[in-house]
């Protein structure tokens, strides 16, 4: 009999990790296929395709469990249930994995970690599952896209159903790595050509032709414009920040939230050697890998600083050009990124996260010079953490809209651009979901 297949049984640990101790999926993957990188490509995709499909389809897979099994999913031991959650994805979703040779895998498990009094159960759960597989039908948006009906009924409340049913369908769709281009070190067209030969398509972003949408590569820290420092991963709807802001030579910018650093790296960008771009968050380890991307790019005109973003710095009174707040938020525009997001937000966390935003703003607000600007943005569609927010923002404190322009032509046409502010969904754009808003401070107050 031969062993397990690796690949499974190294997604299942990932798996355990995320549903059952509530890790970050990226990160946890990440992890695991860094450790595991001697593992052929073909390997290490069928770990990342198991572990992502698994997380977005959760809720189907365990309706179906129900549906199937004797005892009820939560009542299952926590090994079995990943267990059995990752086979049903296989048998639903991944039509070149035979049914019998998923069920074999899974039985062959449980008795490796100790469980081979389920094996049986487990294969008569699989079985069943694989002999009904025809006849499931999933009607409702719920379970034809795993999404938990509570944040359907809250979108559909903002937007017509095709809307909505378009975000549901791309928040499950394989998305492209998305790379924005460090201009100041190399030409754009010297970037793509290197890129051109490691991966299998390079593509422009629709949205800014500073991103560059790539597919088909093994390792990103291999590919030699990652390794010179020429792009820097960063969706498209995230690196219109930098865009909008448009910071000046010799501008003092304060990111008050700002790692990773892709924000700030694309202002400091911007401004060539001239300028500098202050970048605060709550941990070292956060600003650790600010000043590594910071590093890799070679910018000398970028500083990070240990500070909590609520807590108001009377050493920053109204000196900064520029302040960016993309701020903590509950995160449903990554949510084809991040799966596990759409099961563990709830409506009482996004009214506490809606609360400290307004506690940083507060701050935020007295930083900003006379004739400055403040950028809020958010990587989530909350109507509380969005546009609630942004008139929140208009009534409490001296600034006006700044209507954004020179964006895209789709952009420019949205007609909140020249409100001063974007609601920016996936499924209408190839990109996450994304709030941003610009204002500036009045000259007189």
């Amino acid at each position: 009999m031969t062993k397990p297949s690796p690949a499974r049984e190294i997604a299942l640990d990932v798996l355990i990790e995320v549903l059952e101790h509530g890790a970050q999926s990226h990160v946890v993957l990440r992890q695991a296929l860094e450790k595991y990188q001697y593992l052929d490509k073909k390997d290490r995709s069928l770990i990342t395709r198991i572990v992502e499909g698994t997380i977005e389809y959760r809720l189907t897979i365990d309706v179906v469990l129900g549906h199937c099994s004797s005892v009820p999913v939560e009542k299952m031991k926590p090994f079995i249930r990943t267990l059995l959650r990752m086979s049903v994805y296989q048998i639903l979703w991944m039509d070149r994995i035979p049914d019998r040779a998923v069920c074999y895998e899974a039985v062959s498990l449980a008795g490796k970690r100790r469980f081979a009094g389920l094996k049986g159960f487990v294969n008569g759960v699989l079985r069943r599952i694989s002999g009904q597989k025809e006849s499931f039908t999933f009607a409702d948006l719920e379970t034809k896209y795993s999404m938990p009906g509570w944040l359907i009924r809250q979108w559909e409340e903002q937007y017509d159903d095709e809307t909505v049913e378009g975000m549901l369908q791309a928040f499950l769709c394989e998305a492209p790595t998305s790379v924005r281009c460090n201009r100041r070190l190399v030409e754009e067209a010297a970037i793509r050509e290197s890129l051109e030969g490691q991966c299998e398509s390079v593509t422009v972003s629709p949205l800014t032709s500073s991103v560059l949408l790539i597919r088909g590569y093994d390792y990103l820290e291999r590919l030699e414009a990652f390794e010179k420092g020429w792009i820097q991963v960063q969706d498209a709807a995230s690196c219109l920040v930098g865009e909008i802001a448009a910071p000046k030579p010799g501008d003092l910018v304060l990111d008050l939230c700002g790692a990773p650093g892709g924000k700030a790296l694309h202002l400091a960008d911007q401004m060539g050697q001239d300028g500098l771009v202050v970048v605060r968050d709550l941990t070292e380890q956060k600003l650790r890998l600010v000043e590594e991307n910071a590093e890799r790019a070679g910018y000398t005109n970028v500083r990070t600083q240990l500070w909590d973003a609520r807590i108001y710095d009377p050493a920053w009174e109204r000196r900064a050009d520029l302040v960016i707040a993309d701020l903590p938020c509950s995160g449903l525009g990554v949510i084809g990124k991040k799966p596990e997001i759409k099961y563990q937000v709830t409506p009482e966390r996004i009214t506490q996260l809606a609360a400290l935003q307004r506690e940083i703003l507060t701050a935020a607000s007295r930083y900003v010079k006379p004739g400055g600007k403040l950028i809020y943005s958010t990587c989530t569609i909350s109507r509380m953490e969005n546009e609630d927010q942004r008139e929140w923002f208009l009534a409490q404190f001296p600034f006006e809209p700044v209507p954004l322009e020179d964006l895209s032509s789709s952009l420019q046409a949205e007609k909140t651009a020249q409100e001063g502010y974007l609601q920016i969904l996936p499924g209408r754009y190839p990109c996450d979901g994304f709030f941003i808003a610009a204002f500036r401070r009045s000259m007189t107050e």
